[in-house]
Formats: C-alpha cells, structure tokens, sequence
C-alpha cells in the first residue's frame, strides 16, 4: 500500500486537469450553440452550418437555427429586401393618399350641407371666369380695331414706295402681342370653365356618397 501511495498524486492530477479539458470544451460548445449557427448555401449549391454568415452570402439570404436546429430567424436576400422596401414604400403611398382623401371629405363636408350649395359654388366661380372672358372679348375688339387700322396705314405707305417708320412698325408689334396675349387669356378661362364643372362634379358626387346613409 505504501508503495502505491507515492504514484496516486500524479493520477489524481491528471484527472482533474482532463476534467477541467473537458469542462471548458464544454462550455464553449455551450457558448457556440446558444449563439446561434447559420444555414447558409454556397455557389454549388452545398449547405453549409457556421455560428457566423459569410459576408459574400448576405445577399442571397441565409437561415439562423437555434440549439435544436429550429430555424429562428431568417436573413432575407438582396431581392427581397427590395421587394420589401418596394412593398413598405407602396404601404407609405397608400396611406398618404387615404389620408388626403380623408382630409378633403371632412372639408367637403364641413364646407356644404346639401348638393345645392355645391352647384352655387360652381355657378359662382364660372361666372368668375365667364366676366373674364367678356372683358377679354371687349379689348380683343378694341385691339383688332387697331390692328386692322395700324396695317391699312402701313400697307398705303409701302404702296406710296415711301417707307415705314419705326414708330409704326413697333406699334403694329405691339398690338399683335397683344392680341395674341388676349386670345390665350380667353382659352385658358374656357379651359378653366371646363375644369371648373369637372372638379364641382366630383365633389358633388363624392358628398352624395358620404351622406348617403345620414338621416
């Protein structure tokens, strides 16, 4: 028994530090599998598992497992993030559309009680451009008065073989702009006009929509 004494302290040794060994290669295992392992498939198409993602395959996308190889979170690929955006993007528009609508049918509504008041409304702001385009037609006349009789006066000068002096010629511009200025002030009221039923239209029908099912 003596003999056997002095060798039992190096076995003794030996086994703590193999059990230490394994204690600690434990412990990382443990440490490896609560961080997560990653699912990811090379340009071969082979499946690879890595407690961290190559950042050459963040784009096509890869799988994070749990301890139990339960996929627990996915990394999406390039395409889908982009459809993604494209997706939350279309959601951004939708609901600022919905929002403006909303705010124009609480204006319409607070802005009318009956479809009457609407075609007032209307009556008034085409009578509006109707005085415009009367006063417009009345200088029109005026200003195709003078151009008629600027180009008589020119016409006997250069048939006389005198020639025309510059006063008159800058007259005769000016006019013409004039006129011309005049005719697009008349199209873009009619234009108006046109705009003008269109828009009293809709709002008529959209207040008839949302008051359809008021007492």
């Amino acid at each position: 028994m003596q003999t056997d004494k002095p060798n039992s302290q190096p076995w003794r040794l030996t086994v703590r530090r193999t059990a230490s060994s394994l204690l600690a290669l434990a412990l990382l295992a443990a440490g490896a599998v609560q961080a997560g392992m990653y699912r990811w498939v090379d340009s071969n198409g082979r499946v690879h598992y890595s407690d961290t993602l190559p950042p050459t395959y963040q784009k096509s996308g890869a799988a994070e497992m749990n301890k139990q190889g339960l996929v627990i979170k996915r990394t999406q690929s390039e395409a889908e993030r982009q459809a993604e955006a494209a997706r939350q993007a279309e959601l951004a528009r939708t609901k600022t559309e919905q929002d403006r609508q909303a705010q124009l049918d609480r204006a319409l509504t607070q802005t009318y009680t009956t479809e009457a008041e609407i075609d007032l409304a209307r009556d008034r702001a085409l009578e509006h451009h109707r005085l415009v385009i009367k006063s417009t037609q009345i200088r029109a006349e005026a200003v195709n008065a003078t151009l008629a009789d600027l180009r008589e006066r020119i016409a006997r000068i250069e048939k006389s073989g005198r020639k025309v002096g510059p006063g008159l010629v800058e007259q005769l511009s000016q006019a013409e702009r004039e006129s011309l200025e005049l005719r697009r002030t008349m199209l873009n009221n009619e234009e108006a006009m046109v705009r003008v039923r269109e828009k009293y239209a809709a709002d008529k029908l959209r207040f008839r929509e949302l008051t359809a099912n008021k007492p």
